[in-house]
């Protein structure tokens, strides 16, 4: 007899509140930041996803162990979102590079904005935390599917860019500005990157977080 369990948990009625995507950032988020002390949380597939995420690290300009370290941090920051608001959660995205934590998203209220900048500088191996939160009356649905177009439309562009080395870069879009982190081989490459974004329709500013290989972190 085979025994068969659903995940009720995913159909519990506050969780109905999230997206799809958020459900799965959350879940990523808190098995990730119990899974890399140890590998031992969230069962099997936690170990390939590690595995996964260790190959991809070996790959960036940074290093592995500064990636592994960047998507620790990132993972507890989210997990800490989480864990003090699920709305806080979906509404900031939280990316990490060197040690450099980018918030980005749409809150209602200036405190959940403040709130979530206190919470990414308590986790220990955060050096810098970037704020580009904005605090709105309301969510435009039509304008957040543009912004994720605009990201993943971009990511596909500079991914096909053979003189763009895409795995050293973190995209983000929020109310037609996108923002950019990473490491670039040179200025000529992240001059690319801009290009490509500001030839996208709906983006209305490109701000730029990357420093050029083997140059000091810069934060404009």
């Amino acid at each position: 007899m085979v025994l068969r369990f659903r995940p009720i948990v995913l159909y519990s009625p506050w969780m109905r509140v999230l997206s799809s995507l958020a459900i799965r950032r959350a879940i990523g988020a808190l098995c990730l930041a119990v899974a890399l002390p140890g590998l031992g949380g969230c069962g099997p597939s936690t170990v390939i996803g590690a595995g996964a995420i260790a190959g991809n690290a070996a790959m960036q300009e940074r290093g592995f162990v500064k990636t592994m370290g960047d998507t620790g941090i990132e993972a507890k920051i989210s997990a800490n979102l989480f864990a003090h608001s699920a709305e806080l959660f979906v509404d900031v995205s939280v990316e990490v590079y060197e040690g450099r934590a980018l918030l980005t998203g749409k809150v209602n209220r200036t405190a959940d904005r403040i709130e979530a900048v206190r919470i990414a500088w308590n986790v220990s191996g955060v050096s810098e935390v970037i704020n580009e939160i904005q605090v709105v009356d309301k969510s435009d649905l039509v304008d957040a599917a543009r912004d994720q177009w605009v990201t993943a439309r971009l990511a596909t562009k500079i991914t096909l860019d053979k003189q763009i080395k895409s795995i050293n870069y973190s995209l983000d879009t929020v109310n037609g500005t996108v923002y950019v982190m990473g490491i670039a081989q040179s200025q000529a490459e992240v001059d690319r990157v801009r290009d490509h974004a500001r030839q996208l329709a709906y983006v209305r500013r490109v701000v730029s977080y990357v420093r050029v290989k083997d140059s000091k972190p810069s934060t404009g």
